[in-house]
Parts: C-alpha cells; structure tokens; sequence
C-alpha cells in the first residue's frame, strides 16, 4: 500500500508540471494587459511599459516561465499585481472560508443523499421514489445562483434566520461560523444530493436483488439492518467515487455561490484576480485546485479498499 500512494504521489508531479505550463501559457496569450490594467485608464504608453518591466512581463514567455517555476519549487508563489501582498498570505487568509463551505456542502450532501437514494431504491417504484427522483431532476435543473437567491429571500430577508450575506470565522464561535454557512451550503449541496441521490439508488437496486441480500433476510435480519449493513456497504464503491468527483467539482461550485452570499474565500478572490488579470493569484489558485483534485482522487481510491477488500492496489 505504502508503494502505491508514493507512486501515486510521484504519478502527480508531471500532471502538475502540465497543468502549471498550460495555465502560464494560457494567461500569457491572453489579450489584456495586466499592466495597463494597475497603471489606470489615464496611464501614458511610457508609465506602462515601465510597469510591464518592474513585473517581468517584458522577459521571454520561456524565461518567466523557468523564473516562476523556480520559485515555486522553493515554496515562493511570488506576489500579486493587484493586491499588493504575497500570494501565500492571500490563499491562506481565503483558505478558511472555502474549506468551510466545501466540508459544510458535502456533509449535508452525504448526509441527507445517501439514505434518501437508499430508501428510494428499496421503495422502488412507489410515491417516495418518484418524489426522490423529481427531486432529483430539479436539483440538476436549477441553477445554483437562483436556488441561492430564492433562500436568501424567504430564510435571511422575510424570515430572518440567517444572514443575507457574509460569513463569520470559525474564531468567533462555533454557532455564527455555522450560523453564516447555513445558507451558501444548502444552496450548494442541492445538485450534490441530486448526483448522490440518484447514484445510491442505481447501485441499491442492483445489490438489492443479490442473493446475499435474500440470505440476510432469510435468517431474520431486520430490513433496516439489511438495507444499510449489507446492501450499502456493498454499493459503496460507486457512491463513494461519485462523493469524490462532486468533492472535486465544488471547486467550480464555490465560485459561483461565494459571490452570491459575499463570502470571502478562494473563489471570490479567483474572480477578482481574474477581473485584474492578476497573473501569479490566478496561477496559484489553479495549481492548488489542481492539487487537490489529485489528492481527492488518490483518497477516493485508497477507499475502495474498505468497502471492497477484493479490490488490491
């Protein structure tokens, strides 16, 4: 096992490698001009190209490239254009908010996904199961700034029980940190129980008529401990690999909602860094998204191993 996650680990580093050259390269062929941009509508040609050279942008593609490579490699992601500070110290500070919203989402998600796809299959084809499924169908359907909208309008603004916007840290107390996410991970895990949902019940149906099952229930077990101590743990596998790509996907997710509820997290300064071209934010936040997605991957299928000891890395 030890060998595999090590190969796994070392397997990322030319993904890494890829994905570094082809966002540099992309940014760069981009058509604006971040110093153009800094030096203001009123900025003489002169005023810019002295900005351009005080940034690197003058230098070849091939030498910024290798210069910020070499950087990195040391642990320096250099510092924003638009910002003005490190780029470390903006991702750590909008580190907090993201986690916070993406490990809200995917709990409520599990949470409410994966026994409502495991009571639909076992009421196959009754009231409940095409509710779940309708339910299904219109999480997929709406999208997410509008479920996030309508929430804010009939649970912060007519009700009052949340806050319209912002979001409280996790210093200031465990109630208004949790008080502040209610709202953005609801809205958020919306499409998630749809996706899980409707993959538990697919891979519940099938196990459901496996002879296992049918012994389970021959020797007396109750249909509950049938339902989730044999017949889930065995349609794990797929759920459990859909969890990780819908972990992946709230990356993009984020963005969305972030902006809709104000809060301050890694896709807020995404869009802002974008909006500035703000070159060595916008580089970074990819390359760290990047790496998450491999770790997510390699954790998800280090996993199998629990459900399904058959399966041998």
């Amino acid at each position: 096992m030890a060998s595999y996650i090590l190969r796994r680990l070392v397997a990322t580093i030319p993904v890494m490698l890829i994905v570094a050259a082809l966002v540099f390269l992309m940014l760069r062929l981009t058509p604006s001009d971040p110093a153009a941009i800094i030096a203001g509508d009123n900025a003489t040609q002169q005023q810019i190209l002295e900005i351009r050279e005080k940034l690197g942008l003058e230098q070849p593609i091939v030498t910024q490239f290798f210069v910020w490579l070499g950087n990195i490699l040391t642990g320096n992601f250099g510092d924003s254009f638009f910002f003005k500070k490190s780029v470390w110290d903006l991702i750590s500070d909008r580190i907090e908010p993201t986690l916070s919203l993406s490990l809200v989402t995917i709990l409520i998600a599990v949470v409410v996904a994966i026994p409502l796809g495991a009571i639909a299959a076992y009421r196959q084809g009754t009231v409940l199961d095409r509710l779940v499924m309708g339910f299904s169908v219109l999480g997929f359907s709406i999208p997410v700034f509008v479920i996030g909208y309508l929430l804010v309008y009939v649970f912060a603004i007519q009700l009052k029980w949340f806050p319209v916007q912002g979001y409280q840290r996790i210093a200031g107390g465990i109630g208004p940190w949790l008080n502040s996410l209610v709202l953005p991970a609801t809205t958020l895990s919306v499409i998630y129980i749809a996706l899980i949902a409707r993959m538990t019940r697919t891979s519940m149906l099938e196990v459901l008529s496996e002879d296992f099952i049918r012994t389970a229930r021959a020797k007396g077990q109750t249909e509950t401990k049938v339902l989730f101590g044999h017949a889930l743990k065995n349609a794990a596998v797929p759920i459990v690999t859909v969890v990780g790509i819908g972990v992946a996907l709230l990356i993009g997710g984020v963005v969305v909602t972030e902006s809709v509820f104000s809060i301050p997290g890694l896709g807020r300064l995404t869009v802002d860094a974008v909006l500035a071209r703000d070159f060595p934010v916008i580089q970074a936040i990819i390359l760290l998204f990047a790496f998450v997605y491999v770790l997510i991957n390699l954790i998800v299928d280090l996993s199998y191993t629990i459900f399904d000891p058959r399966i041998v890395h």
